[in-house]
């Protein structure tokens, strides 16, 4: 594997399934596959998909009371993880040089960092953007590789197209995240619950909760990645009286400014009241993000591992 030297880390899903779908290739243990098991009464932390509408209410109609029966199904025996990365023109701000983070370096990291550690746990990666691409020239065709296949994932075209990330291609539209969860319900015959769903994007757009919500229907583990400058982005820089180039997102034009305390002050409140309500709205909704401010393969890696060890807390006190 070309990536055998990164770092990886443990992928473990924020709710509890029936069983364990995650990291093996025996189809004897009970999971979220195909092939039913057998059923059982339902438990706290069990998802309504794995009801069994119809022997429920049978049960329910002999007792006289409400009961509930889960199907239990053999183990998937491959995990699925699928990547969806913004290409807006604002996540190619801060090109290399500045001391200013570089989303696409940075999204780089984090997406060879995920993918090497589901192959590492022996899982299928997906891939999905709306950026241009060469094979599908008309504006707002997803390039879209799906979870089918292991063999020389990280060889091939997803690691061809990460790396384009790097060069260009940042023309998506303003809510290309949203088409790109809307996508994946479409396709949901090729997520089975439980799969992996990381969205990578400095979400510094108004969140629609509705796509998200609706992802979650589908009993995936959905994981927001935001990519953010610490300096510009999560807050602002005492800049006042300095004339200073700030960029236009859409176009990358340069205007010259000159901010006052005020101003400078106004900046700050607003992008750490952004943040501060991003994070309320993924709370909201049930989501744990990953918060990257660094581009560096150590800094991306330290993140995400404080995003592991916030899952092993919740596990520890809900299992």
């Amino acid at each position: 594997m070309a990536a055998a030297g990164v770092e990886t880390i443990p992928l473990y899903p924020r709710r509890r399934l029936v069983g364990s779908a995650f990291g093996g290739f025996t189809s004897l243990r009970r999971g979220e596959g195909s092939d039913i098991a057998g059923s059982r009464p339902y438990q706290p932390g069990d998802h309504f998909h794995a009801i069994d509408w119809k022997a429920s209410a049978r049960l329910s109609a002999a007792h006289g009371s409400d009961e509930f029966i889960v199907r239990e199904r053999h183990a998937e025996e491959m995990a699925r993880v699928v990547l969806v990365v913004d290409r807006r023109p604002e996540m190619a701000l801060y090109p290399r040089g500045l001391p200013w983070l570089h989303k696409p370096a940075a999204v780089d990291a984090a997406a060879e960092l995920l993918v090497v550690s589901a192959l590492n746990q022996h899982g299928l990666v997906g891939y999905l953007d709306y950026g241009s691409h060469p094979n599908h020239p008309e504006p707002g065709t997803p390039f879209w590789h799906p979870p089918r296949s292991q063999a020389g994932v990280w060889q091939g075209d997803l690691r061809e197209r990460t790396a384009e990330y790097l060069s260009g291609g940042f023309d998506a539209p303003d809510d290309n995240v949203d088409q790109a969860l809307a996508f994946l319900s479409a396709s949901r015959s090729l997520l089975p619950l439980g799969s992996f769903v990381f969205v990578l994007s400095d979400f510094t757009r108004p969140l629609a909760p509705g796509p998200w919500a609706r992802a979650l229907e589908q009993g995936w583990d959905v994981v927001p990645v935001v990519v953010q400058d610490p300096t510009w982005e999560q807050s602002f820089p005492d800049i006042s009286g300095v004339m200073t180039p700030l960029a236009d997102a859409s176009g990358g034009r340069l205007q010259h400014v000159r901010l006052d305390a005020r101003e400078v002050e106004e900046r700050r409140r607003a992008n750490e009241k952004r943040l501060a309500a991003l994070r309320g709205d993924f709370l909201g909704l049930g989501l744990d993000p990953v918060v990257i401010a660094e581009d560096g393969a150590l800094a991306v890696h330290s993140a995400f591992l404080a995003w592991v060890e916030g899952r092993l807390l919740v596990r520890g006190r809900r299992w």
